[in-house]
């Protein structure tokens, strides 16, 4: 079984320990402001934000079957990516439920996209490659590979935390509203392609390059042990 090192598996970049902490804020902040809008709804502010929180409480039980799991998983989330392997054994058991969870409603979720087919193009998109991430950890977890199973756990964890990427985005989207003339209809939808594309860009080129880095180091130590 390949050795798990800490430079090349658990020391993540600073730059994307700090995105990862973010991301997680931003996505239990969502969630409770979306739980919080659910239990009391407003009744005065922005327009477009109140037609937000009237659709969400359209399809209330649906939206708290998936943020709820959703809040848990971003919340066990850190274990699973800085863990020691081989510590927490509770945790596959906990991570693998709650991902098909969320992914199976997460597709039911789209059905009421505010962006529409843009939008609802993107969940199913990056949903399924979350799902096919979830599924070649679970293989990579039930074989005992753990290096295998912790790239896709990432993977999957950052394309979730997609959704927390989206919010900035989207967040530019209103500001400048008064100027681009866009409706939350019609740029929800691109928030949607930008936010997921970018957490699940930065995850692949970092683990290639890892991967890249790990294989130059494996070739390079058989020629420096015959050369001492």
């Amino acid at each position: 079984m390949p050795t798990i090192t800490m430079s090349e598996e658990r020391a993540l970049p600073r730059q994307m320990r700090w995105g990862f902490g973010v991301c997680v804020v931003i996505a239990v902040a969502v969630v409770i402001r979306r739980v919080i809008a659910l239990a009391h709804p407003a009744h005065s502010g922005p327009p477009q934000l109140l037609a937000l929180d009237a659709l969400f409480a359209s399809h209330a039980a649906l939206t708290l079957a998936h943020i709820l799991p959703a809040l848990v998983f971003v919340l066990v989330s850190p274990m699973a990516v800085f863990r020691e392997p081989g510590t927490r054994p509770w945790l596959e058991k906990l991570f693998f439920p709650l991902g098909i969870g969320v992914g199976m409603t997460a597709y039911a979720m789209s059905i009421y996209s505010v962006g529409g087919w843009t939008e609802r193009a993107a969940v199913v998109f990056f949903n399924s490659l979350f799902l096919l991430s979830m599924a070649r950890a679970y293989l990579a977890w039930k074989r005992g590979d753990a290096l295998m199973e912790r790239r896709w756990m990432l993977r999957a964890i950052a394309i979730l935390l997609g959704i927390a990427t989206t919010r900035p985005v989207m967040g530019i989207f209103f500001a400048t509203s008064r100027f681009t003339q866009l409706e939350p209809h019609q740029f929800f939808g691109i928030a949607f392609w930008i936010g997921f594309s970018i957490n699940t860009l930065v995850v692949e080129l970092w683990l290639r390059h890892t991967s890249s880095q790990s294989n130059r180091g494996r070739l390079d130590q058989p020629h420096a042990e015959s050369t001492s």
